[in-house]
This record gives C-alpha cells, sequence and structure tokens, in this order.
C-alpha cells in the first residue's frame, strides 16, 4: 500500500498546519514514482479544499503506525 499524506496549512491561519491522508492505493492509482514527483492526487484534492496551503506531502509505504495516518 501506498499513501499520501499531505501537511496543510489554514490560509486564514497559516501556522494553523496538520497532516492529512489524501490517498492511498486502496482507492486510486498511486505508484511510487507518481507519489514522490507530486501526485496529480494532490492536486484534485487541492481544488477540493481551496481554504488550505499544501506545506508539503510525503509518501508512506506500506502500514504506518504512530500518527494515526
Amino acid at each position: 500500500m501506498i499513501k499520501i499524506i499531505a501537511v496543510l496549512c489554514s490560509l486564514a491561519s497559516p501556522s494553523n498546519c496538520h497532516e492529512q491522508l489524501v490517498t492511498s492505493s486502496d482507492f486510486a492509482q498511486v505508484s511510487v514514482q507518481s507519489c514522490l514527483m507530486g501526485a496529480p492526487q494532490l492536486a484534485e484534492w487541492m481544488n477540493q479544499h481551496p481554504a488550505e496551503r499544501l506545506a508539503a506531502w510525503r509518501c508512506v509505504i506500506g502500514q504506518q503506525t504512530g500518527r494515526g495516518i
């Protein structure tokens, strides 16, 4: 499984940031290469959430424990 996890910051309060699971390979075609290059899923997700700014993202391969994402 490949997960795309974004760090998003509120446009109204730029210091208010949080991590958000954007998608995983369970729900969309996500390859390691597309994830590392800035997956199209990020652009689509950001278009649907205009009140937030994408500060960073990371790709997680396999099950992740600890942060709950």
